[in-house]
């Protein structure tokens, strides 16, 4: 998972100009589901938990959300390293408030 804190430069090239890191995103090898995890900001600094979101883009309309899974930083970490030796690889985000439109 890409580090969701910490400066810019530690490994998850996902940051732009360092400071805190919002979310990450995972597509399958075939360009299909997707994996969008993003930081609980509400518990971040007592207990730092990640909500992790599988879903796809649909062609028109709203993605379709599958699975919703809420995860201490350490476990989604875990579950980032895991899907991209799975064949997952980082994409740009594809929606929600970050998504180019």
């Amino acid at each position: 998972m890409p580090q969701l804190d910490g400066p810019q430069g530690s490994g998850n090239g996902l940051v732009s100009g360092g400071g805190v890191m919002q979310e990450g995103w995972l597509i399958d090898a075939n360009d299909h589901w997707v994996w969008r995890f993003h930081q609980d900001n509400s518990a971040w600094v007592r207990d730092p938990k990640v909500f992790i979101d599988r879903g796809r883009q649909m062609p028109e309309g709203p993605p379709l959300l599958k699975e919703r899974r809420y995860l201490r930083k350490d476990a989604a970490e875990q579950l980032w390293k895991s899907l991209q030796t799975q064949g997952w690889k980082k994409t740009r985000p594809l929606w929600g408030a970050t998504a180019e439109p």
